[in-house]
C-alpha cells in the first residue's frame, strides 16, 4: 500500500491527563484511530482530546530544535562528535540520508496529522452534545498549534504538506509562500474563538494557547512573506492588549523563575513535581550543555557539548556593550576566552566574563566546543534535590513577547503603519530591559541587530530572518559560504521513498 507516513495515527483522549501511545509500524493500514469506549458526550473527554494535541507537540525530541537552529550565525554545532551530519548541516552541506532530517520531517508531519485527527474527534464531541462554544475554542487551539508546527516545518524544508484532514486523498504539498497565507487565514478563523487572556492566566490549562498565541503565529507567517501591514496589525493588537510585560530579569527568564512568565506567549512545560524521584516530565537539555563542568551541586550531570554560541555572536555582543544578555546566552570556558583574546580587538575583555557562572557552576574546558548555550542552562543549584540530569525541570520557551515587540518594530521600519506606538518605543522597551540606552529613528538594520542580540540561540530565529531577507553575507562567516539555494534542507530520502504525495510533488518540481 502507498504510504504518506509510516506511523500509526493514535487518538489521544486524556480525561485524567495521562496517555499511552503505540508507535509501532503498521504495514496494513496507514492511519489507525484507536477510539474504543469514548464517551463523546463528556466535556472532560473533549478536554482530553485537546490535551492530546498539546501532548503530541510537547513530546518534541532532543535533536529537533537544534537542527532547526544550527544554521544561524549565532550558533555552531559542537565538533569532534558522532553526529557529523549535524556539523555538516551547520556548514550548509546537506545529506538527505542523515537520520536527523528524517526524524524531524516525519515527527513534525506526524504532529500535524495527529493534531488534525484530534480536531476531527472534537467534532464528534460537538455532535454528541458537548457545548459548541467549548468545542469551537478547543478546535481553534488545535488549529493554532497545527499552524505553528506547519510554519516551522516549512521554514526548514520549504514546500511541505498542508493537512486539514486525515483523508489522505485531500492532503497536498504547497509552496512555502502559499502555506504562509494558509496559516494566516487559519489564524484569522481561529482567533475569534480563543480566550482573550494571557496564556499564564488560563485556569484550565495554564500556559495554553490563547488569542495572543494565534495573533503571534499570524504575525510570524506574514513576516515570512513580507506582508508587513499584517504583521503590524497582529503584533499591534497584542501590544495594545496590555496583557504582556517583559520579565524584569533577563537572566532568570530562562531559569525556573521564568516558568509561565507573563512574557511567554508559548512554552513547553516540564516538571519533576518537586520530588527527588518518581515521575519526571522533562526535555533532554544535555545536548546543549557543556561536556565538562564542576557544578556547584557536585552530583549534577553535565551535557554533551553539541550546541555552541559562535565567536561572531559573542563579538557582536561585546561590540554593543551587552552584559546581561551576553551572560545569559553564553557559558564561557577558559579555552574559549583565550581563543577570543587572540583577536587583538578583544584582547581585553570585561572583567565579569568568566568560566564560572553567577550561580557557581564552573564550565571547564572540553574539546567539542569553546562555549555552551546559556539559554538552555539551568544552574545546578536550581535542580530539585535528588535530580541530577542536566537542565531537568526547565521549561522550553517557544515564543516571547520581546519577539512580538521586535516584529512590530520591523514591520513599521519596512513601511507598515502601526497602532501601538512607534518602532522606537518597541525597540527601546527591549533595550531598556537589557540595560542599554534608547535609540531614536530606529532603522530596519537596527531592529535586526536587536533581534540578533535578544533572540540568539532561540529556535533558529536568526537564520530564518536572514534567509527571508536574502542576507547571504551574514550567514557566510568563519569559512562558511551561504547561498540561497541552501535555504531549505532537502527532503529526506526515506520520506520520498514512503510518501507518494511528497514524491510526486518532488518529481514534478524537478522534471
Amino acid at each position: 500500500m502507498k504510504k504518506i507516513f509510516n506511523i500509526r495515527l493514535i487518538l489521544f483522549i486524556l480525561p485524567v491527563f495521562m496517555f499511552t501511545c503505540d508507535d509501532q509500524l503498521d504495514e496494513q493500514q496507514e492511519l489507525v484511530v484507536i477510539a474504543d469506549d469514548i464517551d463523546y458526550s463528556s466535556a472532560d473527554g473533549a478536554l482530553g482530546a485537546l490535551v492530546g494535541a498539546y501532548q503530541k507537540f510537547n513530546d518534541i525530541g532532543w535533536e529537533q530544535i537544534p537542527l532547526l537552529s544550527v544554521r544561524g550565525d549565532d550558533v555552531n554545532a559542537g565538533g569532534l562528535g558522532d553526529q557529523q551530519g549535524f556539523a555538516d548541516t551547520d556548514n550548509y552541506v546537506y545529506d538527505n540520508n542523515f537520520w536527523m532530517y528524517n526524524v524531524f520531517f516525519e515527527n513534525w508531519a506526524q504532529d500535524i496529522l495527529q493534531i488534525t485527527a484530534q480536531i476531527e474527534q472534537l467534532e464528534k464531541f460537538r455532535a454528541a452534545g458537548v457545548d459548541s462554544d467549548l468545542i469551537d475554542q478547543y478546535v481553534a487551539e488545535c488549529r493554532v498549534l497545527r499552524g505553528f508546527v506547519t510554519l516551522e516545518l516549512s521554514r526548514m524544508f520549504g514546500d511541505v504538506y498542508k493537512i486539514e484532514t486525515t483523508d489522505q486523498t485531500q492532503i497536498e504539498v504547497l509552496p512555502k509562500d502559499e502555506l504562509m497565507v494558509w496559516i494566516s487565514d487559519e489564524m484569522d478563523q481561529s482567533i475569534p474563538y480563543l480566550l482573550d487572556i494571557a496564556p499564564n492566566q488560563r485556569v484550565d490549562l495554564p500556559g495554553g494557547i490563547t488569542k495572543y498565541t494565534g495573533l503571534t503565529v499570524k504575525a510570524m507567517a506574514n513576516l515570512e512573506v513580507g506582508n508587513y501591514q499584517n504583521v503590524a496589525d497582529a503584533t499591534g493588537e497584542i501590544i495594545n492588549s496590555n496583557r504582556f510585560q517583559l520579565f524584569d530579569d533577563y537572566y532568570h527568564l530562562f531559569k525556573t523563575d521564568g516558568k509561565l512568565a507573563n512574557e511567554n506567549i508559548m512554552e513547553i512545560q516540564y516538571s519533576d513535581f518537586g520530588q527527588a524521584s518518581g515521575e519526571n516530565v522533562s526535555h533532554l537539555f544535555a545536548f546543549y550543555g557543556p561536556e565538562n563542568w564542576t557544578a556547584a551541586v557536585s552530583e549534577a550531570g553535565s551535557g554533551w557539548g553539541f550546541y555552541e554560541p559562535s565567536f561572531k555572536f559573542i563579538k557582536f555582543m561585546l561590540d554593543r556593550g551587552e552584559t546581561v544578555r551576553l551572560e545569559t546566552s553564553v557559558l564561557f570556558t577558559d579555552r574559549g576566552i583565550a581563543e577570543l583574546q587572540t583577536d587583538p580587538n578583544y584582547a581585553t575583555l570585561p572583567s565579569w566574563i568568566s568560566n564560572t557562572t553567577r550561580d557557581g557552576d564552573i564550565i571547564n574546558d572540553y574539546t567539542r566546543a569553546y562555549f555552551s548555550s546559556g539559554k538552555h542552562y539551568l544552574p545546578s543549584i536550581e535542580l530539585t534535590p535528588g535530580r541530577t540530569d542536566y537542565g531537568t525541570n526547565k521549561n522550553y520557551t517557544v515564543i516571547r513577547y520581546s519577539e512580538v515587540l521586535l516584529m512590530y518594530a520591523e514591520a513599521l521600519t519596512r513601511g507598515a503603519s502601526g497602532s501601538a506606538g512607534s518602532a522606537d518605543s518597541a525597540v527601546n522597551e527591549v533595550r531598556n530591559r537589557a540595560g542599554l540606552d534608547n535609540l531614536s529613528g530606529v532603522t530596519s538594520d537596527q531592529v535586526m541587530d536587536e533581534k540578533f542580540a535578544e533572540l540568539g540561540m532561540e529556535w533558529g530565529i536568526r537564520f530564518y530572518d536572514m534567509v527571508r531577507l536574502g542576507e547571504t553575507e551574514e550567514l557566510s562567516y568563519d569559512g562558511r559560504v551561504f547561498t540561497m539555494d541552501k535555504a531549505f534542507l532537502p527532503y529526506p530520502q526515506a520520506q520520498l521513498d514512503q510518501s507518494y504525495i511528497l514524491n510526486d510533488y518532488y518529481q514534478n518540481q524537478n522534471d
